[in-house]
């Protein structure tokens, strides 16, 4: 499959999602309408998500699914999903970033939108990060102090986790950590596939005086396997328009800073 159609598909299966997490339901003819395919590659759209446990196939079309998802995607696949948002939420999120900051940033690839997007004229800045996509691009920037707490590389994600990472945190304090979440339900808290990333996530949290989610707004309405923290742990979260009205008033209850982009 060439690049331009691999982004096509995905692209038109976030799309699906985004209407089953908006509806309930979708229907396999207005979907065709809708993205201007045929039913055939409609149906093996919702096959291939009902494998990842995204949906519920149903006679015609499809249901949303509310059970916790476990499916964990390569960051290669993750990187062409949604990136126009994501690129959105990285310049949003980069301006919170100060003068003299010390910040952790997680793996991810909207966290490493933010990366991209660092104010060019920030002075004494320190990153801590444990993600070998972000360590890639600030390797190179010399006015960036870079801090790699090393561990064992977890190749789906590139990031390096263990006890050693773990142990190597808890050194640290910083002003600020950026996350990004595969799961964030606003009643229970935000969540990941992997367990000993989850854990990693807590000690970053415990360690911060600020915890600052990016996400886009597909991970809303959705759990993964591994619990993070609950939303009362949490001080902004920045994501894009599609998070529903629901979603922003149980944030904005609980005194979370939101940024919409």
């Amino acid at each position: 499959m060439a690049i331009g159609d691999k982004q096509n598909t995905v692209g038109r299966r976030m799309n699906i999602l985004k209407m089953l997490s908006a509806n309930g339901q979708v229907f396999v003819p207005e979907l065709s309408n809708e993205f201007g395919v045929s039913e055939v590659t409609i149906r093996n759209d919702l096959e291939q998500l009902e494998s990842k446990q995204l949906l519920i196939r149903a006679r015609g079309g499809a249901m949303r699914v509310d059970r916790v998802v476990s499916f964990d995607q390569h960051l290669s696949n993750k990187h062409i999903i949604n990136m126009q948002e994501k690129n959105r939420i990285g310049k949003a999120a980069a301006q919170l970033i100060k003068d003299s900051d010390t910040i952790i940033m997680d793996s991810g690839t909207t966290t490493l939108e933010v990366v991209k997007n660092l104010p060019i004229t920030l002075n004494n800045l320190t990153v801590i990060t444990n993600a070998l996509n972000i360590v890639n691009h600030l390797i190179t920037n010399q006015s960036i102090t870079l801090i790699i707490p090393g561990g064992v590389l977890r190749k789906n994600s590139l990031s390096l986790i263990g006890p050693l990472a773990e142990n190597n945190f808890k050194n640290f304090f910083v002003d600020k950590v950026f996350l990004g979440v595969d799961g964030f339900d606003t009643q229970q808290g935000i969540s990941t596939p992997n367990m000993e990333e989850a854990y990693l996530n807590q000690i970053m949290i415990n360690i911060a005086r600020e915890v600052i989610i990016v996400t886009d707004s597909t991970k809303f309405l959705r759990k993964s396997l591994a619990f993070i923290c609950k939303i009362n742990r949490i001080n902004t979260v920045v994501t894009d328009s599609g998070i529903t009205d629901d979603d922003k008033k149980r944030l904005e209850d609980a005194e979370i800073k939101l940024i919409v982009v």
